[in-house]
């Protein structure tokens, strides 16, 4: 009886344990996907993308339905119909391929409020609105059914995604969200439009500022000590 009664504890530890880590490490919940009542309708354009795409819907997003690699990336966004007046922080919708805004009253949308969405290729606004980037960075602007249609988002950078005359010597250009690009230095290259070559000194730039870190904190401690003490 006694062993069984040690055993019963340690069991009860494990399993709290278990279920704190689980539940420490389950991902958050994606706030965009609750920001309108109701979920995504099969008949819509993301509820027909989510089912060919074999997504789930959650509220009013399509998810990843791979649940090993990235369980909460959204692959299809539908906030239509939602009486948004004004659209922002929609950075967790940044890996949607298709997004729906139809039929809300709203007036405008700034440009970087899609800045980072590099896979975004299908758009459905409202018919007072142009498309992120204006229609230079699209290939197809359409009206269907009162509403505005933006297809397939054009890459800015040139077809190689080498060197692009859109960023400097020693860098490559990279699509960032429609009408939007980003230069990234090549190999060997860093700094101020990527003149300096060689591999970035990371300890002669943050050696010396963790040693000023320190030494203020020491510093700071031995007063404050000294006050007390005094006190």
């Amino acid at each position: 009886m006694k062993a069984g009664g040690s055993q019963l504890p340690a069991t009860v530890f494990v399993f709290i344990c278990n279920l704190f880590f689980v539940t420490s490490h389950q991902p958050p919940d994606l706030q965009v996907c609750g920001r309108c009542s109701g979920t995504v309708s099969n008949n819509s354009q993301v509820g027909q993308f989510c089912f060919f795409s074999l997504g789930r819907i959650d509220g009013r997003c399509c998810l990843n339905n791979d649940n090993t690699s990235d369980p909460k990336r959204i692959t299809g966004l539908d906030l239509s119909n939602c009486s948004l007046a004004h659209i922002k922080d929609l950075q967790e919708a940044s890996t949607a391929v298709i997004m729906d805004l139809s039929l809300n009253p709203i007036v405008n949308i700034s440009d970087t409020t899609f800045e980072g969405f590099v896979s975004l290729n299908y758009m459905i606004l409202p018919l007072d609105l142009s498309c992120p980037g204006g229609e230079a960075a699209w290939e197809k602007v359409d009206v269907e059914n009162g509403s505005r249609v933006c297809r397939d988002q054009i890459n800015l950078c040139n077809q190689t995604g080498h060197l692009s005359f859109t960023c400097p010597g020693n860098s490559l250009c990279a699509p960032y969200g429609p009408g939007f690009f980003q230069c990234s230095c090549t190999d060997n290259f860093h700094g101020y439009k990527c003149v300096r070559e060689g591999e970035f000194p990371t300890f002669q730039v943050f050696g010396p500022l963790g040693a000023f870190t320190v030494a203020l904190s020491l510093l700071l401690w031995f007063t404050q000590r000294r006050q007390v003490k005094r006190g």
